[in-house]
């Protein structure tokens, strides 16, 4: 009985909650609305003692009396209110007072995402129309068909002769580097491209670094306004390649650790200062002018940084066929040019296993760490001779710095 009663005061401060902001809406007069707090109260405390009493045929029967009264209320009112939100914003709290007997918390959390929705109706409407463009909104639909449609129906599974296509992970590629310009996109809208991007880029480059210069050189090639800013936001992603290797080294094997952070420093500073040198020439890019045109994505490049990915993953392969089992220090090299933290684990995880020393740990993890720059500098040039002519010094500096870090630390 306490929990009924509990569940029961949920429903009707679900029903309060809504009713309040209606109440607000219902305006005064001859033209006022039907309904206000104590409508939605006593609508949704019916839903709640109608599963209580009768279960789903009560509450089947309290539904369908309380959209009669909302359509003859609707009737009386269209002429004065041609707009159906408070009416299906009665039915909703009716089904959240039933849903708040079973799940409170579920309910509650509704009943607010309900009220927000109901109370930022200016907001919305004016983001709707006047903010968002008909550009982004396309973008978006785009999005959402290639996440949620073609992903799922991807086939999950190696196919081609040496097993290196899987459809999944390229479509994921795909979805990632639109998702991360789109990241780039909104940034640069809220605040601007000598602040945005860069950001952007750190931020996504903990996602994949990769991908983020080819969103980043995709970006630039659209609009030159954000080129300088751009390439800051791709070398930062660079700084996150960096303090994720620490991480993982650091979970798998601390020792390992100690012999790379030199080098690892090394990167990083040199990361930061080529970024800062370009943020500080970002300065004078206008913000203006990136939020009057462009677009949040380029389907197309994310689909050629797909293809990239996919050419030097086989010919990655190609060359461990053709060379063999050579040892390694050839199988990091390989296996860098997809990724350097699953290579900096392995060889971590063997100096745990006291079958590799940290020294040629550190010197299996550059290699990696040398192939996944390739990788880097190879989408790079395919985004753009301006943004290649400025992202690819830096990327080359970061791994000399890093090597210079393993000289001084032996």
């Amino acid at each position: 009985m306490e929990q009924i009663l509990v569940n029961l005061a949920v429903s009707l401060g679900i029903g309060l909650l809504i009713g309040a902001e209606r109440e607000r809406h219902k305006g005064s007069g001859p033209t006022r609305g039907s309904a206000g707090i104590r409508t939605f109260a006593l609508a949704s405390l019916a839903g709640g003692i109608g599963i209580v009493v009768g279960g789903e045929i009560l509450l089947a029967v309290i539904v369908i009396g309380v959209a009669a009264l909302t359509a003859l209320a609707y009737a009386r009112s269209k002429e004065s209110d041609p707009g159906l939100t408070s009416e299906l914003a009665l039915l909703t709290t009716t089904l959240l007072g039933a849903l708040s007997t079973r799940e409170p918390a579920l309910a509650a959390g509704a009943a607010v995402v309900v009220a927000i929705l109901l109370a930022g109706r200016s907001r919305i409407h004016r983001f709707v129309k006047e903010v968002l463009t008909e550009q982004e909104l396309h973008d978006a639909l785009i999005m959402a068909g290639a996440s949620l449609v073609i992903l799922p129906l991807t086939p999950d599974h190696p196919v081609g002769p040496f097993g290196v296509l899987n459809l999944r992970v390229l479509w994921t590629l795909v979805v990632m580097v639109m998702l991360i310009s789109s990241m780039g996109y909104v940034a640069l809208r809220a605040f601007g491209p000598r602040l945005g991007l860069p950001l952007t880029g750190l931020a996504s480059g903990f996602v994949s670094s990769v991908a983020t210069i080819g969103s980043m050189g995709a970006r630039a090639s659209q609009q030159v306004t954000v080129l300088k800013s751009a390439v800051a936001g791709a070398i930062l992603s660079t700084v996150s390649t960096i303090v994720q290797l620490a991480i993982v080294v650091a979970i798998t094997d601390r020792s390992t650790l100690v012999a790379l952070r030199i080098p690892l420093i090394f990167s990083g500073v040199m990361a930061v200062i080529y970024a800062a040198l370009f943020i500080s020439r970002g300065l004078t890019e206008k913000r203006a002018a990136v939020v009057a045109e462009g677009r949040a994505f380029n389907w197309r490049a994310a689909v050629g940084f797909a293809v990239t990915i996919f050419i030097i993953l086989s010919a990655s392969v190609v060359l461990r066929e053709w060379l063999g089992k050579t040892g390694l220090f050839v199988s990091a090299g390989v296996a860098g040019f997809a990724d350097a933290h699953a290579v900096a684990i392995s060889a971590a995880s063997l100096v745990a296993a006291s079958r590799l020393t940290p020294a040629e740990a550190v010197s299996v993890i550059l290699i990696a760490l040398t192939a996944n720059t390739i990788s880097k500098i190879v989408v790079a040039a395919t985004a753009g001779r301006q943004f290649a002519l400025r992202i690819i010094p830096g990327l080359i500096l970061v791994l000399v710095a890093a090597w210079a870090g393993r000289m001084l630390g032996m």
